[in-house]
């Protein structure tokens, strides 16, 4: 009987770590930056590679920064959301042109419109991969004092910048 019962036991255990992994969101992939500084960094940006932005450069301002590139479907998905911000105002989104060919970034941009207040260019990935960058898009919302308060897997959609990203930069700018 005993023989039985401990396969049982190890079965149902397994189940339940199962059915408690197959309920979550993939794209919930928690972030060890939350609530921690922002990597800081200098880059040129992509129109101008003779100027640079810097993180410091924000400091005191709540602000996006959204990682895009021109070879991402997703981020052409999320590319009327981002718009529709810019032309509201609310908050100044920073792009983070991953991974991408200047000339193909520039293109998408004078194509599609731009919604950043500047882009960076981060050619060889390294600002991504401070970022804690899984793949594109990934949008963070970073507060006054430079501290990374939100992190968003995938495409900006109307309903998490409606009920997540908006809240939450609403909050910090009360801050």
């Amino acid at each position: 009987m005993m023989r039985f019962i401990l396969p049982f036991v190890v079965f149902l255990v397994l189940s339940v770590f199962l059915y408690i992994g197959l309920g979550r969101d993939p794209r919930e992939v928690p972030s060890p930056l939350i609530d921690k500084p922002a990597p800081a960094f200098s880059l040129p940006l992509l129109h101008d590679a003779k100027k640079q932005f810097a993180t410091e450069d924000m400091k005191g301002q709540v602000w996006l920064l959204n990682v895009w590139a021109s070879w991402c479907g997703a981020c052409k998905d999320e590319h009327p959301v981002l718009m529709d911000l810019a032309a509201q105002k609310i908050v100044p989104v920073m792009g983070l042109n991953y991974k991408d060919k200047r000339e193909d970034g520039e293109a998408v941009l004078r194509k599609s419109g731009d919604p950043y207040a500047l882009t960076i260019f981060d050619a060889d990935g390294k600002v991504g991969f401070d970022y804690g960058v899984y793949g594109v898009p990934e949008t963070y919302v970073i507060d006054k004092q430079g501290v990374i308060r939100d992190k968003i897997i995938g495409a900006v959609t109307p309903q998490n910048l409606r009920d997540r990203i908006l809240p939450l930069v609403a909050e910090l700018n009360k801050k």
